[in-house]
């Protein structure tokens, strides 16, 4: 009862997974992805242990088409799930089992797999790949999957409603401080409108988990250091090193304060 993409980003170097549902807490049962090994959404009568055998199978050298066919050889209750994985190269593979719930389907690409059941109808399907498809190939890949999720959304999503979204992007080295591949990890477990809030969180995720990028940094001269000591102050920090760490912003200003992100300075200036 919950519709995905599985999908790995052009330049082949990031795996994700977006998905939502009328069923609370989707993104605790349905995606998983490691880097440089693969992605993939288990969902319909959700096998969750397809998760950590399917990433074995593609840590293991064999193609989703592959990993997939061992998954259901292996299971008798294949009939009732639905699963897409996405391998290390970007090929794809998907599966629904003829018990799942109508409007059930979906359809596989170069780098994608996007599927669902208990849908509206095929037209959710169809929107998540076309909005795929649409996408900007350079943008991040948590961006490009969460359009198209939004787009399949509006098409019609969960025939039963909305509860929960989740969106899961794995790049080595992409974590917190490089600690872990975790790119973006962000769930919406339980809201009236979880798409538009997974895409609220996903901004926030950007500000202060992303690094800025050379187009977003404001070089600091007196005047702006200026008036980043005046701000850390007025909200009673020592010194604007303080601040940054206080409000979680270490990615946003350079540690030797030589240039501040302009969100950052624009939240400084009551922007």
């Amino acid at each position: 009862m919950t519709f995905s993409i599985v999908a790995r980003s052009e330049d082949g170097d990031s795996w994700g997974v977006a998905v939502a549902s009328k069923f609370l807490a989707v993104g605790a049962v349905v995606p998983a992805a490691v880097a440089d090994v693969g992605a993939l959404a288990t969902q319909a009568d959700a096998n969750v242990a397809y998760k950590g055998l399917a990433l074995s199978h593609l840590d293991d050298g064999a193609t989703a088409p592959v990993a997939l066919q061992r998954l259901l050889e292996e299971d008798p209750g294949r009939a009732d799930r639905q699963v897409g994985i996405v391998d290390v190269d970007g090929g794809a593979a998907s599966h629904t089992g003829e018990d799942c719930i109508p409007w059930a389907g979906g359809r596989t690409g170069d780098g994608y797999a996007v599927q669902g059941n208990c849908l509206t109808g095929p037209e959710v399907v169809e929107a998540l790949e076309t909005a795929w498809l649409a996408s900007d190939p350079t943008a991040p890949l948590g961006q490009r999957l969460l359009d198209a999720l939004s787009a399949a959304d509006e098409a019609g999503g969960d025939k039963r409603g909305r509860q929960s979204a989740a969106l899961l992007v794995v790049r080595d080295g992409a974590g917190y401080a490089g600690g872990d591949d975790v790119d973006v990890d962000l769930r919406v477990d339980d809201h009236p409108a979880p798409v538009p809030e997974l895409a609220r969180l996903l901004d926030l995720n950007t500000l202060y988990l992303t690094a800025s990028t050379e187009e977003e940094k404001v070089p600091v001269d007196d005047a702006v250091r200026a008036e980043l000591e005046a701000h850390a102050t007025a909200a009673g920090h020592p010194d604007v090193a303080t601040w940054v760490g206080t409000e979680n912003y270490e990615m946003r200003v350079a540690d030797d304060l030589t240039w501040v992100d302009r969100r950052i300075l624009a939240v400084v200036r009551g922007g």
